[in-house]
């Protein structure tokens, strides 16, 4: 990637809009300008003022569209480059000839996220800030859009530098003691740097604890409803889902096939998965429906086990306890507007249990909530400036930034040399550079920008 060239892309979606934008980022931005935007009344483009105007085909000034251009000049833009934007009818074949139009003006079709690369290259924003924005986009409820936003600004990124200020302060202690070796290190500058280190060790240790809410808080989860055939699965799935999504029935066996609905629980992503109830069967649709719903058992994150309040627990309700074993589920007792016939002893004592109603509501919001709570803790859902790491490659770089300073601590009580010492350190501030992007290999840059979408 050459990123002396200037670029081209088209950065709003494809399809028919009101307004569609072309990007040119580099040191002919606004030359191409000169060459394909024809505004009214004389003199060049001042920088960030629209203009409006012609957009025009560089070969033979035949007239593309009438639109607006802006010119961004360097530094004050995404990219830390001379940017224009060319905003024209947003028509798919519109856009496209704007594009080409600035392709034969002289720039090329940009890669995959590279302008957002250049924003990185040229120092705009560092490698978290970077892979923020992709999540910003991805964005589906107000609690991930807010915690995108808040890495976009630096929270993360500022955190992860207050750490590798400590830790550099450490190591500027060893390697002091490291000039000097004839020297002893006093008690005092032993405590400092031990203080120091466990320290660094603390505050990285809750970045990686903080993964296991921020995953699910970006990406949702995943709630299947598992029971024995009529127990109200279908009928939970429209009441969490507010519609009539599931067919439901007194006839056992309706629901043949997996139905997904995705709803918003306080901000998290939850995807409800509605299975055929688990039984014994010769149907051989319905088998395949059982296949099914087991698959889905073992992949999701969390089960609802529906069982009946106005029937006695059977083998069936059993054998599904059985097939629980080792998955994060919660009890779900429906029927509750009947008279109540169940033996709770009889059920997982490990387990949380809520009573709810599928057919008036009754106990529809207390199961809501114990969803939350089990993957996001209260802190999380009321703090405002919760910093919590939602990448996996975060989550495996933090790792060994942790496991280098758990080896240092070793090190450190068994009066190893300083030599060995700072090798520990320089490791943990490596790995902290490659999540913020100042010791990032070019291969995985290439990685993290070509997940972005072109014109990003």
């Amino acid at each position: 990637m050459y990123v002396e060239d200037t670029i081209a892309a088209i950065a709003t979606p494809v399809g028919c809009g009101g307004i569609g934008i072309v990007r040119v980022s580099g040191p002919d931005a606004s030359g191409i300008a000169d060459r394909v935007f024809r505004k009214q009344g004389n003199g060049g483009l001042e920088s960030h003022r629209f203009y409006y105007g012609r957009i025009t085909d560089p070969a033979d000034s035949s007239l593309l569209d009438e639109g607006m251009a802006v010119l961004m000049r360097a530094p004050r833009s995404y990219t830390r480059e001379d940017v224009l934007e060319l905003h024209c009818h947003g028509g798919y074949l519109v856009v496209q000839r704007v594009l080409d139009a600035c392709l034969r003006a002289g720039a090329r079709l940009s890669e995959a996220g590279e302008f957002t690369r250049r924003a990185f290259l040229n120092g705009r924003i560092d490698l978290c800030q970077a892979e923020s924005i992709i999540d910003l986009i991805n964005s589906r409820t107000e609690m991930s859009l807010a915690f995108a936003q808040s890495q976009r600004e630096g929270t993360l990124s500022a955190r992860l530098g207050e750490i590798a200020g400590v830790l550099r302060h450490a190591l500027a202690l060893i390697e002091a003691f490291m000039d000097f070796p004839e020297e002893d290190l006093d008690v005092a500058t032993q405590g400092q740097i031990e203080s120091l280190a466990g320290r660094s060790r603390e505050e990285l240790g809750a970045l990686l604890e903080s993964y296991a809410h921020g995953k699910v808080i970006r990406d949702g989860i995943s709630v299947l409803l598992a029971g024995k055939p009529n127990v109200g699965k279908s009928s939970l799935l429209n009441a969490l889902t507010l519609e009539q999504r599931a067919i439901v029935s007194h006839i056992p066996g309706t629901t043949r096939d997996v139905i997904e609905e995705i709803i918003n629980i306080e901000g998290l992503p939850v995807r409800i998965i509605d299975s055929a109830g688990i039984r014994h069967s010769h149907d051989e649709i319905e088998q395949e429906g059982i296949r099914r719903s087991l698959e889905k058992l073992a992949l999701a994150d969390l089960v609802l086990f529906l069982v009946d309040g106005s029937a006695a627990i059977d083998h069936q309700d059993l054998e599904l306890v059985q097939a629980l074993s080792g998955k994060r589920f919660i009890t779900v007792i429906n029927k509750t507007d009947l008279p109540q016939v169940l033996d709770e002893k009889a059920l997982p004592a490990d387990a949380q249990a809520v009573h709810i109603s599928s057919k008036d509501g009754r106990g529809i919001e207390q199961l809501r909530s114990a969803i939350l709570s089990s993957f996001v803790s209260e802190r999380v859902l009321t703090s405002r400036d919760h910093i919590a790491i939602t990448s996996s490659r975060h989550r495996d770089i933090l790792i060994r930034a942790v496991d280098a300073l758990d080896k240092f601590r070793l090190q450190f009580t068994s009066g190893a040399s300083g030599e060995l010492l700072a090798i520990d350190l320089r490791e943990s501030l490596a790995a902290i550079g490659e999540m913020t992007g100042e010791t990032t290999p070019d291969d995985i840059l290439d990685i993290i920008f070509s997940s972005f979408c072109i014109g990003k």
